[in-house]
């Protein structure tokens, strides 16, 4: 593929602003993390909550898998060894996810995307067949690992978050109490990765596989695999993710980590048949969800910065103030940091190539493979 892929940047940027959806809940919640953890209050705020859970950060997983397929066509390309200096990519994702997570957001995803690019760099340039065998694989080891935690939850209250979110006293007072908060119960936050490792690999591996099969192409081999996505997607995903929703907390982990990815292929097959259907000029709103997508890491950071600034005590404390508001203040939060997002986004872009913290992230990559000219 040449050149740059538009529908892959309007991806990136919905993704981003979906999972804000998904975060602003954390930080809109009176209790912050801690109370977060414990669920949604009733059915409509379930409901609500199902319309970001899981599906944007599977979407992100995704197209991380594809970036990652692009970049190793680009060095077969070019004749460079791989993974090569695509391990220090890697390292430099890793890091960057651990200084997030201490100084900024409790549920980075950066550190876990960091450790599967490397497994997943050895397995990309591999035949089809081992590709699908890995997939297979960690696609057996998460339905197992969910099943389990399942029937766990059956058996006992039915909560994945009650009891956990009871026992974190999470400082929100303070930027260092969050600090302290984060390291203390560094346990608990990272708990994910039980999930998110293979259900990773997963989404990273299918994205390899869809963009070589020519999910993202403006064509009839595309469009015919952008239907199948959403039908299958969408028309499959959102009815179990309403079912699983809905049925009671005893379900939350086939709820996000099932259903939800589910929907995540669906909205990657619609999304994409919808940028290559507009056919007239980009309008305000596609550009900056472009521009987002083109800074993602660089929004992604800041869109939790903002939160955290906008809503907790030790900032404009907004959740303190307009915390009564419920749902409606959740939304006007997501709304607002969203406008901030694209409008940044959208005044960067038109004068640099890359985003701040792509810029920064771009020469600590190269750095290092700067080598003096000999005389």
């Amino acid at each position: 593929m040449g050149g740059r892929i538009t529908a892959l940047d309007v991806l990136r940027g919905v993704a981003i602003l979906g999972t804000l959806g998904t975060n602003i809940w954390i930080f809109t919640h009176p209790d912050g993390p801690g109370g977060f953890l414990t669920g949604a209050d009733d059915w409509g705020e379930a409901l609500l909550r199902m319309v970001s859970n899981g599906k944007f950060l599977g979407l992100l997983s995704i197209l991380f898998g594809i970036g990652l397929a692009l970049q190793h066509a680009s060095a077969v390309k070019r004749g460079q060894k791989w993974p090569g200096w695509y391990l220090w990519r890697s390292a430099l994702l890793l890091f960057e996810g651990l200084l997030h997570y201490v100084l900024i957001f409790e549920f980075d995803v950066l550190m876990f995307y960091a450790i599967v690019s490397v497994l997943v760099a050895f397995l990309v340039g591999r035949s089809d067949r081992v590709v699908r065998a890995w997939l297979g694989g960690a696609l057996v080891l998460h339905l197992a690992f969910v099943g389990l935690v399942t029937w766990a939850m059956h058996l006992g209250d039915g909560s994945l978050g009650g009891s956990l979110g009871g026992s974190l006293p999470v400082d929100n007072t303070s930027w260092l109490g969050q600090v302290q908060s984060r390291i203390e119960f560094l346990d608990v936050f990272r708990a994910e990765i039980v999930f998110v490792l293979p259900l990773s690999t997963v989404l990273f591996l299918a994205g390899v596989r869809l963009v070589r099969a020519g999910a993202l192409e403006d064509s009839e081999r595309g469009l015919r695999i952008q239907r199948r996505l959403a039908g299958w997607g969408l028309g499959l995903g959102l009815p179990l993710n309403v079912v699983t929703t809905l049925a009671g907390g005893e379900w939350f982990a086939v709820d996000r980590y099932v259903s939800a990815p589910i929907v995540s292929f669906g909205l990657l097959g619609a999304i994409t048949m919808l940028v290559h259907r507009m056919r007239s000029p980009e309008g305000f709103l596609r550009r900056g969800v472009t521009s987002v997508g083109r800074s993602a890491l660089s929004c992604y950071i800041a869109q939790n910065v903002i939160a955290s600034v906008l809503c907790y005590q030790w900032g404009l404390n907004l959740t303190g103030r307009l915390g009564h508001l419920g749902v409606w203040y959740t939304i006007g939060a997501w709304v607002v940091v969203s406008a901030l997002l694209v409008l940044g986004a959208s005044w960067w872009m038109k004068r640099f190539s890359r985003g701040p913290v792509e810029a920064a992230w771009n020469w600590a990559y190269r750095a290092p493979q700067r080598r003096p000219v000999s005389a």
